[in-house]
């Protein structure tokens, strides 16, 4: 009787373990929603973050964007509501500040635990804007539903995390970067 019950009960143990292994790397029936794209599939335009948070941007083509010129799109960051203990709904507008009409828009969004993309990606997302008249916005509310374990490395990297947005269009990509403390 004995054998049994220690047999069961290293058994118990064993299911606890991997169920809590499971809950705290996010995987299973806890996986997060993460965004629609693969990884690999995400463009990168060149940017530069300042010490704001406000980022130099650079276009595909290479030319810089100087910090007296303005630059070709605006990311802004209008409302952020929870929705559960790791998720929120975030808000934001991007608006179009070049002279002419950008199309084929595409905004990818990546979010790094830490201070820098050295962290890891906990969230990712894409949203098809389609075009974008001069002077344009485009405002989305869009659900950022992190797993226990990338709710973990965020505490990890002190609380601190790192936007990385990409805009493209039809002839350039612009990434904007920014850090924000939310834990």
């Amino acid at each position: 009787m004995n054998r049994r019950l220690l047999a069961a009960g290293i058994v118990v143990v064993l299911l606890l373990a991997g169920v809590g292994g499971a809950f705290v790397a996010g995987t299973g029936p806890f996986q997060a929603e993460s965004g629609d794209s693969d990884r690999s599939e995400f463009p990168t335009g060149t940017a530069e973050a300042t010490e704001s948070g406000t980022a130099n941007t650079e276009g595909a083509a290479g030319s810089a964007v100087g910090a007296a010129s303005t630059p070709p799109f605006t990311f802004t960051v209008d409302a952020i509501e929870e929705c559960g203990q790791t998720c929120r709904d975030v808000t934001s507008t991007l608006t179009n500040q070049q002279n002419s009409t950008a199309e084929d828009v595409t905004v990818y969004t990546r979010i790094y635990a830490g201070n820098s993309t050295d962290g890891d990606v906990v969230w990712e997302g894409s949203e098809d804007v389609g075009t974008l008249e001069v002077g344009g916005s485009y405002t989305t509310t869009r659900r950022v539903d992190l797993s226990f374990g990338d709710a973990f490395a965020i505490e990890r990297a002190g609380g601190w995390i790192t936007v990385r947005t990409t805009v493209e269009t039809a002839d350039r990509a612009v990434s904007l970067t920014d850090q924000r403390k939310v834990a």
